[in-house]
């Protein structure tokens, strides 16, 4: 019998047998950068971004692609297509003021879908100065708000919470304040330490609606200093995602834009206000060593950092990623403005006046101008949350010593490498102003 079956099987076969799968084609990539490795030029430079593309590993030389030249905001440069060849296909521009370039190419290969590269390129930035400046009486409404705050009592709650290092005691915090809401937050502290000998540390969160994190309360705590991690609207900490989720889609649905036609309703009143009681907080404890207190965050964190130390100058360093809430009023220049896009622009094309008003006094740009504290900043080139320029915008107003991380390939993100670059220059600011190691 097997003898006859086999050959049936041999003639069959080929008729009812799926065809031999074939290799899966290589992905398209569109790769652009600068012909200059910090992505930096002067106002008037040519700027030359080199756009090459490849399947696989292997470079294709023929082809075109599509390109968009823009100033990262409402003005466009240039666009066309280009073809491809040999060497890297020259993509260039000028731009007559400080800012930063963006350059879009996109390659369709035979019957693939469109792959898409980005850079950027930063134009004179540390040229570019605020959109408007700060209200007449900016400083004079903050002071009221704080002394209004200062007469109402912290009457600090702390549940003891779990550590995950048995050198750290850690705590779930609560703590009076105005705006609507309390300070919510996990402290942590190493054991046994003596009266004032630690130096302080307080973390703020990006935008969303979550709990504080224990884990960067414990890491603070670990690097040897009172931590303090609060989430941005003061509600419970530790609960199950559904309780977050809910808060999201229920009244802090769209939250940036709560009461934001006065400087007396905008939400963001009530999350700055709880940075200053967070301070009061951390600076009333026997271990604060009473020299050094930092605030660090990512996104609407880094706009936290930047409101800290523009409201309290008892903060001493800032470490501020890729900063948001930075000149709202941006669209009243003609250029981009960053993340909330706080102010609508209406159908004639100009922001909304009434919003354009209250906006002025939460943002960063203003508070950077009145911090005197060492400050750390990163900024990515193609970042569309919170664009480089606004970020620039806040990091020249800056007073104390200060620094920035380019980061010309980089959109909205906070890479390990920041975050470690970060954690650095906190010590090394407590090394500083301590002599502590």
């Amino acid at each position: 019998m097997p003898l006859c079956v086999a050959p049936l099987v041999l003639v069959v076969a080929p008729l009812v047998a799926p065809a031999a799968p074939k290799t899966a084609e290589k992905a398209y990539t569109a790769t652009v950068s600068t012909d200059r490795a910090d992505a930096l030029y002067e106002i008037g430079d040519e700027v030359r971004f080199l756009v090459t593309v490849a399947q696989g590993k292997q470079p294709v030389t023929e082809g075109e692609v599509a390109y968009v030249l823009d100033d990262e905001g409402p003005n466009r440069i240039a666009a066309g297509s280009a073809p491809l060849g040999d060497k890297p296909t020259v993509i260039s521009g000028r731009m007559s003021k400080p800012g930063f370039m963006q350059c879009r190419a996109i390659f369709k290969g035979p019957g693939g879908k469109p792959v898409q590269g980005i850079a950027g390129a930063g134009i004179s930035p540390t040229k570019i100065q605020p959109s408007l400046p700060a209200p007449d009486d900016f400083d004079a409404f903050w002071n009221d708000q704080k002394a209004q705050l200062a007469r109402v009592p912290m009457n600090p709650k702390l549940t003891e919470a779990p550590s995950s290092d048995p050198k750290v005691e850690c705590f779930d915090v609560q703590l009076q304040c105005l705006g609507g809401a309390p300070v919510s937050g996990y402290f942590a502290r190493p054991k046994g330490a003596k009266p004032k000998s630690l130096p302080a540390v307080l973390w703020v969160q990006g935008a969303g609606v979550r709990s504080s994190r224990l884990a960067g309360a414990i890491s603070g705590a670990q690097m040897g200093m009172l931590s303090m991690d609060i989430n941005a609207h003061g509600i419970a900490n530790g609960k199950p995602a559904a309780f977050y989720q809910e808060l999201k889609q229920g009244r802090l649905k769209g939250y940036p834009r709560h009461g934001n036609k006065s400087r007396d309703t905008c939400y963001f009143r009530g999350m700055y206000l709880r940075l200053v009681r967070a301070i009061d907080f951390l600076t009333s404890q026997p271990e604060w060593d009473g020299k050094v207190l930092a605030v660090t965050g990512h996104s609407q964190g880094g706009g936290q950092s930047l409101a800290a130390g523009g409201l309290d100058q008892r903060v001493t360093a800032i470490a501020a990623g890729v900063p948001a809430m930075c000149d709202h009023s941006g669209r009243a220049a003609n250029r981009i403005n960053g993340w909330p896009k706080l102010v609508p622009t209406g159908s004639d094309g100009k922001p909304d006046p009434e919003i354009l008003k209250a906006s002025r006094y939460f943002d960063a740009v203003n508070f950077a101008a009145r911090s005197k504290a060492d400050a750390v900043m990163s900024v990515g080139f193609v970042d569309r949350t919170c664009p480089p320029t606004t970020c620039y915008a806040a990091y020249n107003q800056l007073q104390g010593k200060k620094q920035v991380i380019n980061e010309p390939h980089m959109g909205h993100s906070a890479p390990s490498h920041i975050h470690q670059a970060f954690r650095e220059m906190i010590l090394a600011h407590v090394k500083e102003r301590t002599g502590k190691k």
